[in-house]
Parts: C-alpha cells; sequence; structure tokens
C-alpha cells in the first residue's frame, strides 16, 4: 500500500511536534487529507509518545535535567504540574515529558503514525518515496526530525574486544546501584559523562577519563552565549562539515552538583587510554588500571542512515545546510533537517521546526 502525501515528517521528538504545529497552522486553509499534496503525516518509530525521553534512565529527574522548553503553543509546566510536578522535582523526566508530549498531540489534532519504522528514503524526481515496514508514503516534501538517541557513538579502541567486563554506553544506562562493588570507567567529557559519573561515584570506586581536558565555566548560560554557541555550529553545516556540540563552545556549567563532586574527589580526570586489556585499560607509558566496567559516554551521531540513497552527505561526511536556520539541505531545497547541527537541543529544535514548516511550504506552494 502506497500513501500519497504532501509533506513526511520523520520523527516525533521535540524537533518533529515543533514542525507538525507550525505545519497544521499552514495548512490548516486547505485539505488536509491524506491523497492531498497539502495534507502531512508524521512517522514516528517509538511505540508511544515522549521521543527519545521516554528512554532515558530513571535517575534523569526534573531536578537534574538540563532543561525541558516548551513546545509552541501549550506550557510543559501548566500541562504536567497537577499530573507530575506538584513542586516534587524528583519526577522522573521519563514520565513528565512523555505526558506533555502525548497531550501536545492530542489538544493540536497533529497526525502521528506510530508505531512506524521508517526503512529508506528514495528519490523518484517529482517526488519522494518514503518506504516504512507499515506501507509506503510519496511526498513531495520532507522534515527529517530523527534526531541522534538511535545512534550512539563508541570509538574505536584497540583491544575492546578482549575485555573481560562489562562495555555498555549512555543509552543503556539505567541506574547506579547496578555498579555497587565493581570498578566504573566513565568515558567522555559531555553534560551526561558529568552527571553518571558523579551518581555512580557515591555507590562505587569509579576513573574518569576524558580526550581533551574538559572546560568547566561558572559564568551564567545567557541568550547570547547561547546564540554566539549555536552560531559556531550552523556556520560548520552551512560549509558541509560536520556539526560540532553546542557544549564545545560554551563549556560545561559549573553546577554546584559537580563543585560538591570536586569537593568529594571524583573530578580527577585522566588522559584517554591506549588500548584496553581483559582487566581493564593501558595507556602509553605502560600504565594499566584495572576496571569492571567502561561507561561510553561518548555521546550520539545524526540518525540518518534512511536517507543514504539520496547521496545527501559531501566529502568531509557532513551535510551543506542553508536556509534561515540552516535546516534546508542545499542540494535537495524539498529535504529539511531539524534537530541537526545547530538545531539539536530542545529550544534550538522548536524554532527550526517553524522555519522547516514555513520555508518547505512556500517552496512547495503550498502556503
Amino acid at each position: 500500500m502506497v500513501t500519497d502525501v504532501g509533506i513526511v515528517v520523520i520523527g516525533a521528538g521535540q524537533a518533529g511536534l515543533s514542525t507538525a504545529y507550525h505545519l497544521r497552522r499552514s495548512l490548516a486553509p486547505h485539505d488536509s487529507e491524506a491523497g492531498h499534496d497539502n495534507s502531512f503525516v508524521v512517522l514516528d518509530h517509538a511505540p508511544t509518545p515522549g521521543g527519545a525521553w521516554q528512554f532515558r534512565w530513571p535517575s534523569l529527574t526534573l531536578s537534574t535535567v538540563n532543561g525541558v522548553h516548551d513546545l509552541p503553543g501549550l506550557s510543559f509546566a501548566d500541562t504536567v504540574g497537577g499530573t507530575y510536578i506538584d513542586d516534587d522535582r524528583s519526577v522522573r523526566a521519563s514520565d513528565a515529558v512523555p505526558h506533555y508530549y502525548a497531550t501536545y498531540e492530542k489538544k493540536f489534532d497533529l497526525p502521528v503514525r506510530r508505531p512506524v519504522h521508517t526503512r529508506v528514503v528514495c528519490d523518484r524526481e517529482e517526488r519522494l518515496r518514503i518506504e516504512t515496514d507499515r506501507g509506503d508514503y510519496t511526498a513531495r516534501g520532507l522534515v527529517n526530525a530523527t534526531g541522534t538517541w538511535e545512534r550512539p557513538f563508541i570509538p574505536h579502541v584497540r583491544g575492546a574486544d578482549r575485555f573481560a567486563g562489562r562495555q555498555l554506553h549512555t543509552k543503556d544506562y539505567r541506574t547506579a546501584a547496578e555498579f555497587e562493588g565493581r570498578h566504573v570507567l566513565v568515558v567522555g567529557g559531555g553534560i551526561s559523562a558529568i552527571q553518571l559519573l558523579d551518581e555512580i561515584s557515591r555507590v562505587t570506586d569509579t576513573t574518569w577519563v576524558t580526550r581533551r581536558e574538559p572546560v568547566f565555566s561558572d559564568e551564567p548560560f545567557t541568550p547570547e552565549r547561547g546564540r554566539a554557541a549555536v552560531a559556531l555550529v550552523e556556520d560548520r553545516v552551512r560549509k558541509g562539515l560536520p556539526p560540532g556540540s553546542v557544549v564545545s563552545v560554551t563549556g560545561l556549567p559549573l553546577t554546584p552538583a559537580i563543585r560538591a563532586a570536586r569537593e568529594r574527589g571524583v573530578m580527577n580526570r585522566l588522559p584517554m587510554f591506549d588500548d584496553i586489556v581483559p582487566e581493564g585499560v593501558r595507556w602509553s607509558d605502560g600504565t594499566t588500571r584495572d576496571v569492571d566496567v567502561v561507561l561510553w559516554c561518548t555521546g550520539f551521531r545524526s540518525s540518518l542512515d534512511h536517507l543514504a540513497p539520496l547521496r545527501l552527505r559531501g566529502p568531509g561526511g557532513g551535510i551543506k545546510m542553508t536556509g534561515r536556520l540552516a535546516t534546508q539541505v542545499a542540494s535537495d531545497p524539498r529535504i529539511h533537517l531539524v534537530g541537526y547541527g545547530p538545531s539539536a537541543s530542545t529550544v534550538g529544535a522548536n524554532r527550526a521546526g517553524r522555519a522547516a514548516a514555513h520555508e518547505l511550504t512556500r517552496y512547495l506552494g503550498l502556503a
């Protein structure tokens, strides 16, 4: 079965829902039934609303999460407060945010279909063909909002296959209690690495390793600093380079929790090791350390494998972007990427969703 629509949105996280909200408003004067070029549909692989939030570790609460930004048109606090918060900031983010997203989808009658796994997107000249495990779609335009959660990154290190202990990624983490009595090596210099290092170090021995010396900042994260950081990432994708992270530009916030971890002696960072041996890790000078667990807090990559047939990547591995907020693929204006590069944050995803919806509907002559 093939369904014809005007625009397909892949992904129903923050970026996908923001895009869908603005598409609903842009296309409201038109017939929105499937089969018409002014209709749209959102395909989400997850079983329930919530995007990647529904899979986050239980200890990530509303008091520890980096921030939950409002989607356009509906406040998070007003929607979730009476049900989940009630001034209790220990509520799990994996409960509160999915509740918010589910309410949002229903309030604005967004056409989200799930669970739908997008296998591949192909170019059929006048239309794009989106092949899924629940039937295929053709569309004049595509907004990809698949984020990064499905592509955890673990660097290749010599000897990793010989390690006798356990290796896992941030995505696999659930609770620190499972590591009691075992020495845990935390690899990574991002916010998640710091949070999990702090948490695990409260119940067992830890070692912290990063490739580069982390940069901490006690300056307030003002809107101006955020915009400056996003501008640097945006410049990279406009040049067709792989996007960097905003944290690499702004540094890590020196929060009270990090200060406390420093005082406990947890933040003694070591440089990256060279080899993994059966009992642990080894540095170039021959120094070794026995560990039982390696926790790779080494980030994620953009989940774009299903777009491979479109040949969007340049020689350097990046995708050259254009448009007001760098969401439009330069080589194919029918395709927008939100949650990629400068919009890979909850606040950035909101603005990118609006820009992508408006620019794409205008390009297709639907606005």
